[in-house]
């Protein structure tokens, strides 16, 4: 789940704004032939900071007149960092981008649109649209995260149920819920976490056939009653004390509780693999299981791209070098290093380094990926979100009622766009 703040995101909006006045079309043309240039690319992942070096290095030995600073701010820095940058009109040449922020930045002339002819079919298609802004492609896709069912094999085993099967849907996954939950031990079947949508929410949204925001990006979906049933799907389960509420799961969250053995399941990504592995309760009783069928099959895609600043002094090598990290040779070396590798057909090397696990599952859940929902100001409904839908987790008021109200301020936020 991406975190934002929607003041922050006002701020930054008007920081765009003035840094775009500024003419980011009329940036250098790059450095004459065989001239030395230096481009700095912009992180925020320590645990793949290594492996983004690795791949700069390598770039240059092919392009031995460009080098490529590293440059690692972290995650809860990151933005901010990167808004003081724009404004300063010192933004890294290449730098990492997400779903959420996609559309604000290239929407206020931020960010370059790739304007060579690329192959875009080695990518998977929901990523590719993500990252595409008015009919432009503004970023590489570099690596991509879907979300399965994380599940206790020995919590199973105590209650006697079968592992879920590939193609188990909701029915079947409520009635495991129940045979899961041991009120005596303090023992869960699940936790409806409300604060990632990525993992949660969303996803129920998509599997019943409901919808987050419109393809316009001009409406809320969140009136709509096939989307309140899948918020229901969550609040249910707490009705039904299959998940902790939600101020147990505010004060200790639900992957502490699933690495403590109190949550039989939790939904979550790809990226929990690292995780998982290196828990000493969790790396030899987990497994992962497809997400559960609804009216249809859906999980949220996401991941990361790499983009080019408009105001880059060296556009010609910046796209050079961003070429090269959506290339089979870069994804190669990101699937033995790092989360899985957007370009198709370089994943094998991430599923093979845990064979006692069937992450194949995160992959061929691709097929009927949704893309993460964003719109130009994700920051500010995504507060929204939070504002709403918290009254009905904690039952204050009926789910039907606290959607109903979150649509109407999302669409005045989106008119607002």
């Amino acid at each position: 789940m991406w975190k934002s703040v929607r003041s922050g995101a006002a701020l930054l909006c008007a920081a765009l704004l003035a840094s775009a006045c500024g003419g980011g079309e009329q940036a250098g043309t790059g450095a004459q032939p065989h001239e030395k240039v230096k481009l700095s690319y912009g992180v925020w992942d320590a645990t793949q900071q290594a492996a983004m070096q690795e791949l700069a290095a390598e770039f240059t030995k092919t392009h031995p007149d460009i080098a490529v600073d590293v440059q690692l701010t972290p995650w809860a820095d990151y933005w901010t960092k990167l808004k003081a940058a724009v404004s300063g009109g010192a933004a890294p040449d290449v730098f990492w981008m997400n779903g959420p922020n996609f559309q604000l930045y290239a929407s206020n002339g931020v960010i370059k649109p790739i304007e060579e002819q690329v192959d875009t079919s080695v990518y998977p298609k929901a990523l590719v649209d993500l990252y595409t802004f008015e009919g432009k492609l503004y970023g590489l896709p570099k690596d991509m995260d879907t979300v399965g069912v994380w599940y206790n094999k020995t919590l199973f085993d105590a209650a006697k149920v079968e592992y879920p099967a590939d193609d188990w849907t909701w029915t079947d996954f409520k009635q495991v819920a129940a045979k899961l939950t041991d009120a005596e031990k303090g023992v869960y079947a699940v936790g409806a976490q409300l604060t990632s949508f990525q993992e949660y929410q969303y996803n129920t949204i998509y599997q019943a056939g409901g919808y987050v925001i419109s393809p316009d990006g001009k409406k809320s979906g969140y009136d709509d009653p096939r989307t309140i049933e899948g918020l229901r799907f969550w609040t249910d389960l707490i009705a039904a004390k299959q998940s902790p509420d939600l101020k147990t799961m505010t004060d200790t969250a639900p992957i502490q509780l699933f690495e403590a053995g109190k949550l039989a399941m939790y939904w979550g990504g790809s990226w929990d693999v690292a995780e998982f592995t290196k828990n000493d309760y969790t790396k030899d009783k987990v497994d992962v299981a497809p997400l559960p069928k609804g009216e249809k099959q859906a999980t949220i895609i996401h991941g990361v791209a790499n983009v080019m600043s408009a105001k880059t002094e060296h556009p010609a090598q910046a796209w050079e070098f961003v070429k090269f990290l959506g290339s089979k040779q870069a994804a190669d070396i990101l699937g033995k290093k790092g989360p899985i590798p957007a370009y198709n057909g370089a994943q094998n090397d991430w599923v093979a380094a845990h064979p006692e696990l069937k992450l194949q599952t995160f992959l061929d859940a691709v097929a009927y990926a949704v893309p993460y929902p964003v719109s130009k100001n994700t920051a500010a409904w995504q507060e929204a979100e939070l504002t709403h839908l918290t009254k009905a987790w904690t039952g204050e008021v009926p789910v039907d009622k606290a959607a109903a109200d979150l649509a109407a301020g999302m669409n005045d936020l989106l008119a607002e766009e």
